[in-house]
């Protein structure tokens, strides 16, 4: 657990008793890393929708698109099937165009 203060310090601060609780608390609310995820991904969805092409993907991105290890997101890969050209010039032109729509050429 990670408490954002020096551990020497956390024991001036608090007793023991308050700790255990704290501990208790953190294992029954499951706060920790995935809600750490959770603000990164509402993050990297807003940097997204920002910058997002209504025009080639209309919904927007919520956070778990960009938390790659839930069900939401392994689900949606599942489903998704690569586009394969027999053409490797045009998979490379459309690998192009994927990743930077907007260039030229």
């Amino acid at each position: 657990m990670d408490f954002g203060i020096p551990v020497r310090e956390l024991k001036e601060r608090i007793t023991s008793a308050e700790f255990v609780d704290y501990m208790a608390s953190y294992q029954l609310d499951q706060r920790g890393s995935h809600y750490d995820d959770l603000r990164a991904g509402a993050i990297a969805s807003v940097v997204a929708n920002v910058n997002r092409d209504t025009k080639v993907r209309r919904e927007p991105f919520g956070a778990l698109d960009f938390m790659h290890w839930n069900e939401y997101h392994r689900v949606a890969v599942e489903k998704s099937k690569p586009v394969l050209l027999d053409d490797p010039d045009a998979q490379s032109n459309l690998l192009l165009s994927m990743m930077f729509p907007n260039r030229n050429g």
